[in-house]
């Protein structure tokens, strides 16, 4: 199993925003979408804030894998959806602590729709 380095985390976790594209059923990229992320621990996390609607999001749910870029990293990932209660509480935290000056916009990322769009991101060895 692939993990993040140190490195990977601390560039990707401190980033403003992620770039995030889903791969197709055919295995093509699909347009990269701008979003944010935010780390918990060892792990990368993203969400809709338009929910389960989201273009991105649905295309998340094709193949479960696609490629994102943030930090300079780029990197090939597994979509993993979370839904456990008290890590999306943890989740909701960390969108609050490094979102706080755009106020208006954190309180859409922390509404039972976005978190049930909840994704960690695994990264993929280029052999997977």
């Amino acid at each position: 199993m692939t993990v993040w380095t140190n490195e990977e985390l601390d560039r990707i976790g401190k980033t403003e925003e992620l770039e995030i594209a889903p791969r197709r059923g055919d295995g093509t990229l699909r347009k990269p979408t701008t979003i944010w992320v935010v780390r918990v621990g060892d792990d990368l996390y993203v969400r809709s804030w338009r929910g389960r609607a989201s273009a991105w999001f649905r295309g998340t749910q094709v193949r479960h894998e696609g490629h994102i870029q943030a930090g300079g990293i780029e990197k090939d990932v597994s979509f993993v959806e979370e839904t456990a209660p008290d890590l999306n509480d943890q989740i909701d935290a960390a969108y609050r602590a490094k979102y706080q000056r755009y106020a208006q916009y954190v309180p859409p990322m922390l509404t039972p729709e976005a978190r049930s769009t909840t994704i960690k991101l695994v990264p993929r060895s280029t052999s997977d």
